[in-house]
């Protein structure tokens, strides 16, 4: 199985920046409440990406 085929969550988005981005091997969240709930509730960091490509 190649993992790069399968959509990530930003599969939904509708900015073509985060579009391009829906193929990766990475559970990426949109900027938003979900994002940091599901990182308090893990107690992780949020890592912020912004516009890298």
């Amino acid at each position: 199985m190649n993992l790069t085929s399968m959509p990530n969550r930003l599969i939904n988005e509708n900015s073509s920046y985060l579009l391009q981005h829906a193929h990766n091997p990475v559970n990426w969240y949109f900027w938003g409440e979900e994002a940091f709930i599901k990182a308090k509730s893990e107690d992780n960091p949020v890592f912020l990406s912004i516009r890298y490509s």
